[in-house]
C-alpha cells in the first residue's frame, strides 16, 4: 500500500501515494460554521464565503457534518432524504457550487454518510411503518414482543431501551440511537441497493469520499445482541467498495469505535478493498472510568495515552492507514479536555498540534481547534440543545445523581461543548451570524476568535499552518517509522520518525509543571523544525521543558 513503485527518478525509487496519505482534513458543523443569511443557522453559502481562510490554512479536504433533508432530531444524523439538501443550509444548486468552488482551490468535499439508520420520517420507514405486508417492512428491523415485552436487552446509546413498541402493527423496531433513527435491515438486499444508488449519485458530482458513521454497526445481529462488527460487516463494505468508491480516487474513513490494530487492518489493508482507513477511539476513552459510561472521567494517564498512540502508530505496518484527530462535533475540545485553557491556552494548544500531525497517518482538524476554541460551561440543563446530553440528564436525575454532578459531567463531556458557533472575530455573536445563533456562542470570543488569531505571527493557527506546510514538504512525516522514546518521564511524549537516513525527534510535555530530561545519546540541535516557545537550540543531555512545551527538531 504504501510503498507501491512507479518507477525510478534519478536513480531513487518513486512513490505512488494516494492523495489521502499526504491530505490533511478539516471537519465542518455546517450548522456551526458561518451563517449568510442572518437565520442563526450556519449554512452552505457561509462555507463558501470562508473556502479563503481554508486555502490560507492548507487544507486538502473538508469533511462536511450531515447537510442531507433531516428533521434534526440529532443534529443531520437522523437523515429523511439522502438525495436532497436540508432546507435551512440551503440548495442542491448551493451543494453544487460549494463542490466547485472547494475544487477552484484543491480543496475536495468528504460527505458524511450515515447508513445504520435513518430518520423516522424517511420515505422508507413511513411505508415500512404501514403494516407488516408492505414492501419496505424488511428495510428496518422489527420483532414481535417476546413475553409481552421487549425482544431482548439491547440498549440504545442515547439511553434507554433500543426497542420502541409501535401500537398499530403490535411489533417492536430497532433503534441504537434515538426512537427518532430507526435502524436500517442490512441484510435485505434492496437496502443496499439502495444506499450503493444513493452513493453513486454524490460520487458522480465529485465528492472528495466519504466519513461513515457508525460504519461498524452494519454487520449487526439484533437477535444475538450483535451490535459492532458483526460478521458480514467486512462482506457488505466489499460490495460497497466494488459497487461505488472503488471505481474512483476518494477517501473513505470508517468511524469504528470498537476498533482494534487487527481489526482495522480488516477495514483498510488495500489488498481487501474496503475503506482507506478508520477512526479508532482507544485513545479517547483513556479519561473514563472502567466499565462505567463516558459521563464518569477519571484523571488521564500520559503513559497510558503514550501506549495506545504508540500501538496504533505501529501496529498496522504496510496494512492500514491511521487517522489522527483530537477532536470532532461528538467530543470535548482537546485543549480543556487534556490540556490547559486559561494559564496555557495557546501553549497546550500548540503542544496538541505538534504532538499529533508529525505522526504517521492522515491528520483531521476540527472546526475552531487550529484557533484554540474551549469548551463553554453551563449552569442549567436549560442551556443543553445536544439530546444525548439530555437523555442522561433526566436518566441520571431518576437515578438519584445530584443536578451538580450530572452537569459537572455535560461541562466536561458533552457535545454542545464542540458545537458552538465558529468564533471568527470579536463582533456580536463572534461574527457567526447578525440573528440569533442556534446555540450560545461561547463567550470567551472577543479573546479567541479568526481575526484575533490571524493578526498574531505566533498564533495557534500559524502552528497548524506551519505542521500542514511541514507534511506538504517533509516525505518523512508521511511515510517514516515511528519510535517512541520510553527513557523520559511520564509527563513528557517523545518520539522519532525515520526516513531514508533521516531521524526527526518530537518532544511535548504533557502537564503544567516544567520537567527536565537527560538523553545524551541524542546529542545537541539548532535544526529546529517547529516549536510552541522561542527555541535555537536543543541540548538533550540536559534539557529542560517548559509546561506544556512542544517541539521538533531534526536530529
Amino acid at each position: 500500500m504504501i510503498s507501491r513503485t512507479t518507477g525510478t527518478r534519478n536513480g531513487v525509487l518513486v512513490l505512488k501515494a494516494k492523495w489521502w496519505q499526504t491530505a490533511v482534513v478539516y471537519q465542518i458543523y455546517p450548522r456551526s460554521f458561518q451563517d449568510s443569511n442572518g437565520d442563526g443557522i450556519g449554512d452552505l453559502q457561509g462555507i463558501i464565503t470562508r473556502l479563503d481562510y481554508l486555502e490560507n490554512l492548507g487544507i486538502s479536504a473538508i469533511w462536511l457534518s450531515p447537510v442531507y433533508q433531516s428533521p434534526n432530531d440529532d443534529n443531520g444524523y437522523d437523515i429523511s432524504d439522502y438525495q436532497n439538501i436540508m432546507t435551512e443550509f440551503g440548495t442542491m444548486e448551493d451543494m453544487d457550487e460549494l463542490i466547485k468552488q472547494a475544487e477552484k482551490r484543491n480543496i475536495k468535499i468528504i460527505m458524511d454518510l450515515v447508513v445504520n439508520h435513518t430518520s423516522d420520517e424517511h420515505q422508507w420507514f413511513i411505508e415500512s411503518r404501514k403494516g407488516k405486508d408492505n414492501p419496505y417492512r424488511d428495510y428496518y428491523i422489527w420483532r414481535d414482543p417476546v413475553n409481552g415485552r421487549k425482544p431482548n436487552d439491547l440498549r440504545s446509546i442515547f439511553s434507554g431501551s433500543a426497542w420502541e413498541f409501535d401500537e398499530e402493527s403490535g411489533q417492536y423496531y430497532l433503534h441504537l440511537f434515538s426512537k427518532k433513527q430507526p435502524d436500517l435491515n442490512w441484510e435485505n438486499e434492496s437496502v443496499r441497493q439502495e444506499v450503493w444508488d444513493m452513493m453513486n449519485f454524490w460520487l458522480e458530482k465529485g465528492v472528495g469520499g466519504f466519513r461513515m458513521d457508525v460504519i461498524d454497526l452494519i454487520g449487526k445481529i439484533p437477535d444475538q445482541e450483535i451490535t459492532g462488527n458483526g460478521p458480514k460487516l467486512h462482506e457488505y463494505l466489499q460490495e460497497m467498495n466494488e459497487k461505488t468508491f472503488g471505481n474512483y480516487d476518494v477517501l473513505t474513513v470508517g468511524e469504528t469505535w470498537g476498533a482494534t490494530p487487527e481489526i482495522a487492518k480488516l477495514y483498510s489493508n488495500p489488498k481487501r478493498k474496503e475503506l482507506s482507513m478508520v477512526f479508532q477511539f482507544e485513545h479517547i476513552g483513556l479519561d473514563q472510568q472502567e466499565g462505567k459510561d463516558k459521563w464518569d472521567t477519571k484523571p488521564l494517564s500520559v503513559n497510558e495515552l503514550k501506549k495506545v498512540l504508540s500501538k496504533w502508530q505501529t501496529s498496522l505496518g504496510n496494512e492500514g492507514w491511521n487517522s489522527l484527530f483530537w477532536n470532532n462535533h461528538d467530543l470535548p475540545r482537546i485543549v480543556s479536555r487534556w490540556g490547559n485553557d486559561t494559564t496555557y491556552h495557546k501553549e497546550s494548544a500548540k503542544m496538541f498540534a505538534i504532538l499529533l500531525h508529525l505522526m504517521k497517518g492522515t491528520p483531521y482538524i476540527y472546526q475552531g481547534e487550529e484557533i484554540g476554541m474551549t469548551n463553554c460551561k453551563i449552569t442549567d440543563i436549560s442551556e443543553v440543545n445536544d439530546i444525548e446530553s439530555i437523555n442522561m440528564y433526566k436518566e441520571r436525575l431518576a437515578q438519584g445523581y445530584s443536578k451538580e454532578e450530572i452537569i459537572d459531567s455535560i461541562n466536561k463531556k458533552g457535545r454542545d461543548n464542540a458545537r458552538t458557533p465558529m468564533q471568527w472575530d470579536n463582533s456580536e455573536n463572534a461574527g457567526f451570524t447578525t440573528g440569533t445563533p442556534w446555540l450560545r456562542v461561547n463567550p470567551n470570543y472577543k479573546e479567541i476568535n479568526v481575526t484575533a488569531n490571524l493578526a498574531d505571527a505566533n498564533s495557534i493557527f500559524y502552528c497548524y499552518k506551519q505542521l500542514i506546510q511541514l507534511r506538504k514538504d517533509n516525505p518523512i512525516i508521511v511515510w517514516g517509522d515511528y519510535v517512541l522514546v520510553e527513557e523520559v518521564p511520564e509527563q513528557v511524549f517523545m518520539y522519532l520518525r525515520k526516513f531514508e537516513g533521516e531521524t526527526w525527534a518530537v518532544v511535548a510535555n504533557f502537564g503544567d509543571q516544567a520537567v527536565a530530561i537527560q538523553l545524551p545519546e541524542f546529542g545537541q540541535s539548532t535544526r529546529i523544525l517547529i516549536a510552541n516557545y522561542p527555541r535555537s537550540s536543543v541540548e538533550f543531555s540536559q534539557l529542560e521543558l517548559k509546561p506544556y512545551e512542544a517541539f521538533a527538531v531534526k536530529l
